[in-house]
């Protein structure tokens, strides 16, 4: 794993796209198509609009993921990670394979089509970020490292559900969703290379936990320290708690 920081949002987020653009253009050129998850949410803004301004890429065989979707919400919800999917990625580049998670369909149901269709082939990129307790997709601590079920349903502790209503998609607390579905820990690590896009002061306290304490359930995205291929991408702000011990330790190579 390596931890990369820069001064400011836009310029990581161009970076990480860069980085996210030249994977999917080798997988196109090897294989013929690429297969890529994508998260959704606020910290992903800037690095989305980069990565959809690439001119090179052949989106048309680019197959889509979708990390999480909370239950029961209607894809025209301002909340719905569908629709965030549909106008951030899908609209702007013209995917035609995609495999959003219905939030108003029955669970059992999207779990077993999702879990059929991502099992075909190894996923060549995963774009993911980090809650503000640690929770990678949305597996909110203590995260379940074991199962090898590629999508599970997930109850939302109240940190995570307060975070949606701080970055504004939701007006309070009764209104966002108890459970989700949920790419799996072990799942998300299957992928042959992860971007971490983690923009914002407010995630410093989660960075310090994943990156700077122990690998465990309770602080989720440490997983990601025993991945090959994850690059963190942090700005000033959600670095600031890492001592520069942790930061030369993750460094990439000269």
């Amino acid at each position: 794993m390596i931890i990369r920081v820069f001064d400011d949002k836009v310029t990581l987020g161009k970076v990480a796209a860069e980085q996210a653009a030249k994977v999917i253009q080798q997988a196109l050129t090897s294989l013929g198509k690429a297969r890529i998850v994508a998260g959704s949410a606020a910290s992903q803004f800037q690095f989305l609009d980069a990565l959809t301004s690439t001119p090179e890429i052949d989106w048309k065989h680019v197959e889509l993921f979708h990390l999480d979707e909370y239950i029961g919400l209607p894809m025209t919800h301002p909340a719905s990670f569908c629709r965030f999917l549909q106008e951030h990625l899908i609209c702007r580049t013209g995917i035609r394979n995609a495999h959003l998670l219905n939030g108003e369909d029955d669970p059992a149901e999207v779990i077993g089509r999702a879990n059929k269709a991502i099992g075909e082939a190894p996923i060549d990129i995963a774009f993911v970020g980090v809650g503000e307790n640690g929770h990678l997709a949305f597996n909110d601590p203590p995260a379940d490292f074991k199962t090898e079920e590629p999508y599970i349903i997930v109850n939302l502790d109240e940190a995570c559900r307060c975070q949606q209503i701080g970055e504004g998609w939701f007006e309070n607390l009764d209104a966002v969703p108890r459970q989700a579905i949920s790419m799996s820990v072990k799942q998300v690590v299957k992928a042959k290379e992860i971007i971490a896009v983690v923009p914002d002061a407010r995630k410093a306290e989660a960075i310090k936990a994943c990156f700077g304490g122990e690998i465990t359930p309770l602080a989720p995205a440490s997983i990601l320290r025993t991945h090959p291929n994850a690059t963190i991408y942090l700005d000033k702000g959600s670095a600031t708690l890492l001592t520069p011990e942790t930061l030369a330790q993750f460094a990439a190579s000269p």
